[in-house]
């Protein structure tokens, strides 16, 4: 329950209201393991805690990478820090992607928004063991081009020729010339073997509830698809009750779930 003292090394800019944090702690032989998938309360000193994807690569320990949109007093105090700044860290917690899972499988990762950053440290886990897996697919949609996250780095990967990079926007000016539409369209127009293949959704609700229609229509099946749940969390331990889903805490079982663990569950609003 204690936080740890981290610094801010680098403040990257992804939108207007969208930044990537990169921490490392204030004591510089700090080790912080975490698994694809986990999150951290960020303390914000004299204003509050949030809790945060770590949006990192699983495999560099000695540095901590979170993006957040500002969405409230602690992340609106949070982004208005500069570098050499120090924030409180605990964590890491929750349940992570089913990386050793998806070995030998095929994988689509479906990411809407600021989603993609939950989403980007398992796709670094596959890009640095891409002999285990077989198509590697990431589907990515966001409002505007504007508010893409990542620009650079979803270039560089759209370049290799063992990854399927597809994205779209709701909406765009003449300068776009990608995908218009949401994300869920991209589904229909791909090639995969859906009972080998495993997907992983992480967005707003609405996004992951018409996504899964999709991915049940090709066939995938239900104990194949997982998604990353956001509810407000505030202790991380299970000991609040503000995460409650159901029987289940995000903060706890979560933010993971398979989704046929939940779907009885998922989309009901007043859970």
């Amino acid at each position: 329950m204690i936080p740890s003292q981290f610094r801010i090394c680098r403040k990257i800019r992804e939108s207007s209201d969208t930044y990537t944090l990169e921490l490392e702690p204030i004591n510089g032989d700090a080790w912080f393991p975490f698994s694809s998938g986990q999150f951290n309360m960020l303390y914000v000193f004299g204003v509050g805690e949030v809790p945060i994807s770590i949006s990192g690569d699983p495999a560099k320990h000695q540095t901590l990478v979170h993006t957040a949109r500002s969405v409230g007093n602690v992340t609106s105090a949070l982004l208005r820090m500069r570098k050499d700044d120090v924030i409180g860290v605990r964590g890491p917690f929750g349940s992570h992607w089913p990386v050793e899972e998806a070995i030998g499988n095929d994988v689509i990762l479906v990411a809407g928004g600021i989603g993609l950053a939950p989403l980007r440290p398992v796709l670094y886990s596959f890009i640095t063991h891409r002999d285990k897996y077989g198509r590697i697919i990431l589907l990515y949609g966001a409002r505007t081009p504007e508010d893409l996250l990542y620009k650079k780095e979803l270039e560089r990967w759209r370049g290799r020729f063992d990854l399927e990079i597809k994205v779209t926007v709701d909406s765009a000016t003449g300068e776009w010339h990608g995908n218009v539409g949401v994300v869920t369209t991209l589904i229909p127009r791909l090639q995969f073997d859906p009972l080998r293949t495993i997907a992983m959704l992480c967005g707003p609700e609405v996004m992951m509830r018409f996504t899964i229609k999709e991915l049940q229509n090709c066939g995938v099946k239900n104990e194949n698809i997982f998604v990353s749940m956001e509810r407000n969390m505030k202790c991380g331990v299970c000991l609040c009750g503000h995460c409650q889903f159901g029987p289940k805490f995000v903060c706890k079982d979560g933010p993971v779930f398979c989704y046929d663990h939940i779907k009885e569950l998922f989309g009901v609003r007043e859970i």
